[in-house]
């Protein structure tokens, strides 16, 4: 059980105060238009405020609505979340605004229930959008929030279990100010943000600093508690920038359910145990395009880390031999010169193949083989 004091109103007045002198002029904040929070909220997880800003601008200037979101292509919301990571987030963006127009006739459902039922929005993002748009009374928990209120109350269970997060949630639903929801969340996002960091919080210029016991007790920095995270492993993966006689390379498109789904890339796949890059590159090429190739000398090596693994790419220049390409384990492929690449969306590690072409002139490849 997590004791609550029987008065909230001082904790509520005084993160609400602060938060309405001290809060960031962010885009997001001078609106209340439900289509352009979601999109922010969505934006916003796993990326930091200063990053997604410009994503944000640019995305509602091509797509100023939810219906011109759900009309537009995939590969045209793909490209220009390119960059922005994650890339799970796009698709199910997309996939929601065709729903809100499909099923609710262009109008974002004014529920937690309604929103909670749209692809891509969790617990925290229905919470969110259902109090700063709507002014619904619901709480929002995400890892700002948990730090926060694990501090504030001392609470020693490891957040990453169950039992932990059912009790953190029936602690926010029962710590939402009555009218007063959408303050109060804006305020604990920016209080997370900014003061109520995972290391060396600013505790004297924390508003609610008299109320955290963890503070009181020199337990901060070991709020909140979690498992000890596994080894991250580590995968060698093998790509191919592959050329014909007339200069034309060959790109594939990740298929749809697939890690990075949608996005285009220079093909390959990782490496086995045993084997050689070249070998691995010769056998990708050849299950995912069914195209036989000969593989050059490397022309980079990048290292890139996802949320449960990270990669070493190594890129070769390949060139074309025998086969038609064809849909074998990808969506699409294309023949493409270094020009065209700027319809297509790729995933960073592409766009770092990508810069090395450039730099090269686009020759870089040819010139190896």
């Amino acid at each position: 059980m997590i004791d609550i004091p029987d008065s909230l109103a001082d904790l509520h007045t005084a993160l609400i105060t602060w938060f309405e002198r001290s809060k960031a002029d962010l885009p997001w904040r001078n609106t209340r238009d439900p289509y352009a929070i979601w999109l922010s909220e969505i934006m916003l997880q796993q990326t930091q405020v200063a990053t997604v800003i410009a994503y944000y601008e640019r995305f509602l200037a091509r797509f100023p609505t939810v219906g011109d979101l759900a009309a537009a292509p995939l590969d045209d919301v793909l490209k220009l979340w390119e960059g922005l990571g994650y890339y799970s987030r796009a698709r199910n963006l997309h996939r929601a605004a065709q729903a809100v127009v499909r099923q609710h006739g262009g109008d974002f459902p004014a529920s937690v229930e309604g929103l909670r039922a749209l692809p891509g929005i969790g617990d925290y993002t229905a919470g969110a959008v259902a109090s700063l748009a709507f002014g619904i009374d619901t709480p929002v928990l995400d890892g700002n929030v948990i730090r926060i209120f694990t501090r504030l109350f001392d609470i020693a269970g490891d957040v990453t279990q169950t039992a932990t997060k059912r009790a953190l949630w029936d602690l926010a639903r029962q710590l939402v100010p009555v009218g007063r929801a959408g303050p109060w969340n804006e305020g604990l996002m920016e209080l997370g943000r900014v003061i109520c960091t995972p290391r060396s919080p600013s505790c004297a210029a924390c508003p609610i600093a008299a109320f955290c016991l963890a503070r009181q007790r020199n337990m901060q920095e070991q709020r909140p508690v979690k498992k000890r995270r596994a080894r991250t492993p580590h995968f060698d993966v093998a790509a191919g920038v592959i050329h014909r006689d007339d200069g034309r390379f060959l790109i594939a498109q990740r298929r749809p359910d697939s890690m990075l789904g949608g996005l285009w890339e220079f093909p390959g796949g990782k490496r086995e145990p045993g084997e050689s890059l070249r070998a691995c590159l010769r056998r990708e090429i050849c299950e995912e395009l069914g195209i036989d190739i000969t593989v050059g000398d490397q022309i980079g090596t990048i290292d890139h880390g996802y949320t449960h693994f990270r990669i070493t790419l190594y890129a070769f220049a390949c060139h074309y031999v025998s086969g038609e390409p064809r849909a074998i384990e990808v969506a699409d492929w294309a023949w493409v010169t270094l020009d065209d690449l700027e319809r297509y969306a790729f995933p960073v590690t592409d766009q770092k193949i990508i810069a090395l072409l450039r730099d090269g002139g686009g020759q870089l490849g040819m010139d190896l083989i």
